[in-house]
């Protein structure tokens, strides 16, 4: 078995390894190989149909359902994949944020992710995932319930986030979560960790 073929077998034992459905990008195979050598077998499997190409970068080896067929990666797993290979942190936008919480009902008609790497729009088929570059502050707790909570509250802004809205949010959260929102104050603007304090001024005034 000379070196080429032996990288390709490397390469696709690696993939075959991973989890279906789970997209993955060159990056993750690169201990098998050179990026060439990388680029060279992943363009072999689609051609093959062992993997697919989700968009420009990343790959999945099919997920099948027996009832729908073939099932997509996410738009958020796409988002995730995409940035881990700036090491960039991804956080689900506030205005689906604040729909998963029940806190509004509009529902946001592309998908739209906050990130702390580069914005930048990625076509995956006919839809196009929106990554929107935001400051570090806004994406404390990423990738959590608190974190969710977080991005729909900067997203509802200074006249909608209210004391009564934080009770709604405390509704919501398991208290583990709520507790680990509530330290997060200091990242917060003035409006949004007053919110927090005339909550709990409140629920000390019913209790008194």
């Amino acid at each position: 078995m000379n070196a080429t073929t032996k990288t390709a077998e490397l390469i696709r034992q690696r993939i075959e390894g991973m989890p279906s459905g789970e997209p993955f990008t060159p990056t993750d195979l690169l201990a098998c190989g050179t990026r060439a050598s990388v680029d060279q077998t992943l363009s072999r499997l689609v051609n093959a149909g062992i993997i697919e190409r989700v968009t420009r970068g990343v790959f999945v080896r099919p997920e099948v359902s027996r009832f729908v067929g073939r099932i997509s990666p996410s738009p958020l797993q796409v988002a995730e994949t995409i940035a881990k290979t700036t090491g960039s942190i991804v956080q689900v936008h506030g205005a689906e944020a604040a729909r998963r919480l029940e806190l509004t009902t509009q529902v946001p008609t592309q998908p739209v992710f906050s990130t702390s790497g580069p914005s930048k729009r990625i076509r995956v088929g006919k839809m196009e995932i929106r990554l929107q570059h935001v400051c570090q502050r806004k994406l404390v707790l990423a990738g959590r319930p608190a974190g969710l909570a977080l991005a729909a509250m900067w997203y509802l802004g200074k006249t909608e986030v209210t004391p009564s809205l934080i009770e709604k949010i405390r509704h919501k959260l398991a208290p583990s979560e709520f507790e680990a929102l509530r330290s997060a104050t200091s990242a917060m603007p003035a409006w949004m960790s007053d919110a927090f304090f005339q909550n709990e001024r409140a629920a000390a005034s019913a209790h008194a």
